[in-house]
């Protein structure tokens, strides 16, 4: 009974399956003589091309005999026909195009001799008779090696049988690029079956394949091409070691070129860029750092900070209202302004809200589109005169200006909004950076998230937190921060403006840098750092008051020197700085114990009893009366008042507390105060300056 013939599969079929349908099939005859002759075609084609060789050559040397100019024309054909064969081995394996080659020269070779000296001439035929079935076994030989049904996974099908395993058979692999420790390889997708979103689904089952790290795998899909891209795999974790801070990279120099913060998997350095560039259609930077307690966002800050405040034509506002001095440290001298409490972070949002719309104005005055590097200096060009009939206006240059904001969380928590800044500030020269360990919604409204634009996300707990800070193309590319946790600090992705895409999904570590290096940038490069300019100076007094103003009075303030017992024959440590400062104001040199006291030039009245009755005024003198509270409120330089601070002089004129709470709300409402953090107090912003 004849067997049933299988059926092929076409492209599917395998190796074993080919094999079973040769041997099941006919040459058309049910004989012995017919399954014979059936089993020998296979391998009868290089005893065909042997055979015609033979016969072929007495006609060439009936043709040829002697022939100088055929000779010539035969040995280029030789060497023609051989390089063309090396050529099309290209694609092949090695040994299959060098067995190719060597054929092709041997029988083109002896061809030409046996049509110039005649095919039985000299050894020619005992060449013919042994190099001929020589070479034609040889080739039989490599067609029944070419199947080996004791493997269990043929060489040259194991990646084949690994896709099919995670769901991506008919997947077409190119030639892979092997460097150290990674490994890339491109691919090509069956048309109309996968798409490059299936394969960022199947990552982790590759890496569990492959048995290593599930985010050693990723996947960089061709934007040209929703079949196509390159698998990356990196067995080894290359950035265990960490890197020591190089030093700035370029010192002294703008704030547009590149900021070093640590080194990539594969050794190159991890940059960003803050401000932008029209010549390469970059945006301004505005950049989420996001990462649980312990993964090291607070160092990579630290670095990027280093780099900045090496530049000479940027100048930072740092707020930090939890760690205060914690985090920025030794780098809070090197900052315009450093906001450690809610009340200055208040001011200080308030304060980049009001500078957005002056320094744009001052932009446009000097015709700029958007901050360029030319904006920091002195402004000598013709075409960029302020309307002063034509002439360069010589104004001093506007550095750009980079709001940082450390622990934002609670910032947010306690009401400020980073939407409008974000949306609005690219153009005015300004980049935000906003720091917290989660971005959620509950944390960061989603406008205010979206408005970033960039990411830099350090170790997270789960996938839902990561999806928080990174973009869809590097979640699906492989990135994967919750792999790190908190167990890898400095580990992170950066998806930033400039960053190649197909390197948001390359794991980077930022550099270790410590106090020593940071007290030296804040020390060597105060010549070169630059200084506020009066269009973001004016602005930010107006909206700030003498937040901004004493500033630097305030950082002394918010960062007191701890007290210690006098020391011997010197000042009294234990005294305060002011106690000092008036101590060193008093001429001890001229001043005699035994003469009298000089009488006072004037008498300062410091309390004043309280009328007996109440006085009666009407609505619009009461609220008067608040109004010029305020002002007395604001020359006596307080920052925050509240209803109680009004209460001691509102009882005298008749008035309850929630007249007064009512007065406070209508003060908010016109913009004579502004809410804080704190239930009940309010930031007094500022009208009365120079007063």
């Amino acid at each position: 009974m004849a067997r049933s013939k299988k059926p092929s599969t076409g492209t599917d079929a395998t190796a074993e399956q080919r094999h079973e349908e040769q041997l099941q099939g006919t040459a058309g005859r049910g004989d012995l003589t017919g399954y014979l002759m059936h089993r020998a075609k296979p391998y009868l084609p290089p005893w065909v091309a042997a055979g015609a060789l033979g016969i072929v050559s007495p006609l060439a040397h009936w043709k040829w005999d002697g022939s100088a100019a055929a000779g010539v024309g035969l040995t280029l054909a030789s060497v023609a026909l051989t390089g063309a064969t090396w050529w099309a081995g290209r694609s092949t394996s090695a040994q299959r195009r060098l067995h190719s080659a060597i054929t092709v020269a041997a029988g083109s070779a002896w061809l030409t001799s046996a049509a110039l000296a005649g095919p039985t001439a000299g050894p020619l035929l005992d060449i013919y008779l042994m190099g001929g079935p020589t070479l034609a076994l040889s080739w039989n030989i490599r067609q029944v090696m070419r199947r080996n049904p004791d493997a269990t996974a043929p060489a040259e099908n194991a990646d084949k049988g690994l896709l099919e395993k995670v769901g991506l058979a008919r997947t077409l692999l190119r030639g892979a690029t092997v460097e150290p420790n990674r490994v890339s390889v491109p691919y090509h997708l069956p048309a109309g079956e996968l798409t490059n979103e299936d394969v960022s689904k199947v990552l982790p089952r590759i890496a569990s394949a492959l048995d290593v790290p599930p985010n050693a795998v990723r996947a960089n899909a061709d934007p040209e091409s929703a079949a196509r891209g390159e698998l990356v795999i990196v067995p080894v974790d290359a950035l265990k070691g960490g890197n020591e801070w190089p030093g700035p990279s370029a010192p002294g120099g703008s704030i547009a070129e590149p900021l070093n913060v640590g080194v990539y998997e594969h050794g190159e350095p991890l940059l960003m860029w803050m401000s932008g560039d029209p010549e390469v259609s970059r945006n301004a930077m505005h950049l989420l750092i996001m990462g649980m307690t312990g993964s090291g966002k607070s160092v990579s800050a630290l670095d990027a900070l280093a780099e900045i405040l090496t530049r000479s034509d940027v100048i930072v506002w740092g707020s930090d209202p939890v760690k205060v001095t914690q985090t920025f440290g030794p780098l809070i001298p090197a900052m315009d302004w450093a906001a450690l409490d809610m009340p200055s972070t208040e001011a200080m949002v308030a304060a980049l809200e009001a500078v957005i719309p002056a320094r744009t104005a001052w932009l446009a005055a000097h015709r700029y589109t958007q901050w360029v590097p030319a904006a920091g200096n002195q402004q000598s060009d013709r075409a960029h005169s302020c309307g002063q009939d034509g002439r360069a206006c010589g104004c001093p240059g506007m550095p750009y200006l980079i709001g940082w904001f450390e622990e934002a969380a609670k910032s947010l928590r306690e009401g400020l909004d980073f939407t409008g800044i974000a949306q609005e500030a690219r153009s005015a020269g300004v980049s935000l950076v906003v720091s917290l360990q989660r971005a959620s919604g509950y944390q960061m409204p989603t406008d205010t998230r979206a408005s970033l634009g960039s990411s830099w996300c350090h170790g997270v707990r789960d996938s839902g937190d990561a999806a928080f800070a990174l973009p869809d193309a590097a979640l699906d590319a492989g990135a994967s921060p919750e792999a790190w946790k908190d167990k890898r600090p400095g580990y992170s992705y950066l998806a930033a403006n400039g960053v190649p895409e197909n390197e948001w999904a390359t794991p980077a570590r930022s550099y270790n840098i410590g106090p020593d290096a940071l007290e030296w940038v804040a020390r060597e490069f105060a010549p070169v750092r630059a200084r506020i300019d009066e269009t973001t100076a004016a602005a930010a007094a107006k909206a700030a008051g003498k937040l901004f103003t004493d500033r630097a009075e305030l950082l002394g303030k918010a960062t007191p020197a701890p007290t210690l017992p006098a020391a011997g024959g010197g000042k009294d440590l234990s005294m305060t700085t002011d106690e000092h400062d008036l101590e060193d104001d008093l001429d001890t040199d001229d001043f005699d114990p035994e003469e009298p006291l000089p009488a006072p030039a004037e008498t300062v009245q410091l309390s004043v009893e309280p009328p007996a009755r109440r006085i009666d005024v009407s609505p619009e003198e009461a609220r008067e009366v608040m109004v010029q509270l305020v002002d007395m409120f604001e020359r006596e330089e307080r920052e925050t008042v509240g209803p109680v601070d009004f209460m001691e002089y509102c009882d005298r004129h008749g008035r309850s507390r929630a007249w007064v709470s009512g007065q406070v709300s209508r003060m908010v409402s016109e913009g004579r105060l502004a809410e804080t953090g704190t239930a009940g107090r309010y930031r007094i912003v500022p009208q009365l300056i120079g007063v």
